[in-house]
């Protein structure tokens, strides 16, 4: 979804899945037929953004909004790259913030990364937004959920509300803003590229460009 779509959008949580998947539709096998092409499939960065993996590694980061419905859809697709991944990938998920509206959000993802609760709850936050329609945009209703899902009320809420996930909240936009994130779902690559979401292709043109980070 494109960042001017956000302001129109952001509180319709519950949005149906149905026709959002049309940019899904290319199947990885299709895309591979046809090569990435700059200025098209991505954008090389006139300057680096900063990376934190290792000289060894590719970073990658996926830029990504739970009430972002293309997000929801890109997330199955992108759960099972990482499973496949190759062991010099690192990546990174990257919560954006186009708008103070964000960062509640921002916060509960870095708050369940530092319960290591993303593996449990990360899926579930998409489900609970797109398929039970729930407002989770506020830290009210997000703290209620949360301890819905068995989770320690108190804790997360110290930590919810703490310095930490709001300096990790506010390098999330740093890095959006590094990267000149326009939409989700988005990818950057090794702090060189920038690829808008376009499905499945999406992860082929990633693997394409990793593949040539590594060459050189």
């Amino acid at each position: 979804m494109q960042r001017r779509d956000f302001s129109r959008s952001l509180l319709a949580a519950g949005t149906t899945v149905v026709g959002a998947s049309a940019g899904l539709a290319l199947t990885p096998a299709l895309a591979q037929r046809v090569g990435p092409k700059e200025g098209v499939d991505f954008v090389r960065l006139p300057k680096p953004a900063p990376v934190e993996s290792p000289a060894s590694q590719v970073e990658v980061v996926e830029f990504f909004a739970y009430t972002c419905i293309h997000c929801f859809n890109f997330e199955p697709l992108f759960e099972e790259w990482i499973q496949k991944k190759p062991a010099h990938v690192t990546v990174k998920r990257m919560p954006v913030a186009f708008s103070p509206a964000f960062v509640p959000m921002q916060r509960l993802y870095f708050t369940l990364e530092a319960m290591n609760l993303v593996d449990k709850l990360h899926t579930k936050v998409f489900k609970a937004i797109h398929e039970e329609r729930l407002p989770l945009t506020t830290p009210a209703a997000i703290t209620d959920w949360v301890a819905k899902q068995g989770v320690d009320r108190a804790r997360f809420s110290e930590l919810y509300n703490g310095g930490p996930v709001g300096e990790k909240a506010n390098r999330a936009v740093q890095l959006q803003d590094a990267y000149s994130v326009e939409g989700t779902p988005s990818l950057g690559i090794a702090g060189r590229y920038y690829l808008n979401g376009q499905g499945p292709r999406t992860l082929v043109v990633a693997n394409a460009l990793i593949a040539e980070l590594r060459k050189g």
